[in-house]
């Protein structure tokens, strides 16, 4: 525990001294905005965060792949990981220490949009249940995103080619319904079940909002289901898992 928190201290720090942090939060900050601002605005809107979510879900495909594309890469770059391989610390302790850091950043700018429902319970009578689920459902889409994001990181040392990567698989994962309701039998339904994000109408301002299917469409409905958070639970330790076992490769050439 205290190599984690070792690691874990040092790129936190690294993300406070870095613009780049700064930058991607006050991106998210103006996205997610953009689209709260927009579903609540009409006269008969419904008091809810259900454009905020489909913005934040959209956007951390961008987000997390921004925020951890240097955390292994740069370490490859600048030589540094050989030193990390031949310290004591082992390889996993270094992927969950660098998760945490890049994990609490994303809790601290989630934080920053509580002021959301705040307005919502200030100017009318919204329902607790879906924006609790809301962001319960944002926090384990965010583990699911940023470990994909660190899995890309880990899979070269150009930090360019770790964004554009992590982006992409992110990209396939949200949008493969798509995909899915083209290839027939149980392939297209396993497809399906990988799609990580909803479905959600982030282009139509008059249909902010989320599909009846996706992962994401019970937290976003006010509903806890086990399999969800399974779900991503499982996407989350699968990535982390290949990360380190990419890194033992490395350690062993």
């Amino acid at each position: 525990m205290i190599n984690i928190y070792t690691i874990f201290k040092k790129e936190l720090l690294g993300y406070i001294k870095s613009p780049m942090a700064y930058i991607v939060a006050a991106s998210f900050f103006t996205v997610t905005g953009f689209f709260f601002i927009a579903s609540v605005s009409d006269a008969f809107s419904e008091a809810s965060i259900r454009g905020f979510l489909a913005g934040a879900v959209f956007f951390l495909i961008f987000l997390s792949p921004a925020l951890t594309m240097r955390l292994i890469a740069e370490e490859q770059k600048l030589g540094t990981m050989e030193l990390l391989m031949t310290s004591p610390l082992k390889e996993h302790e270094i992927v969950v220490g660098k998760f945490l850091a890049s994990f609490s950043i994303v809790l601290f700018m989630l934080a920053g949009t509580l002021f959301y429902p705040i307005i919502l319970f200030i100017f009318g009578v919204p329902d607790f249940g879906p924006i609790f689920t809301g962001y319960l459902g944002l926090v384990l889409y965010s583990c699911s995103t940023l470990s994909i994001g660190i899995f890309a990181s880990s899979l070269s040392s150009n930090q360019l080619v770790s964004l554009v990567v992590g982006s992409g698989i992110l990209t396939l994962l949200t949008f493969i319904d798509f995909v899915s309701e083209r290839v027939p039998g149980i392939l297209g339904t396993i497809l399906n079940e990988l799609q990580l994000g909803g479905s959600f109408s982030v282009f139509d301002t008059s249909s902010f909002g989320i599909a009846e299917k996706g992962h994401f469409a019970d937290f976003a409905r006010g509903i806890i289901s086990v399999y969800d958070i399974v779900f991503y639970l499982s996407i989350s330790i699968i990535f982390l898992l290949s990360t380190i076992l990419i890194l033992e490769t490395r350690r062993w050439k």
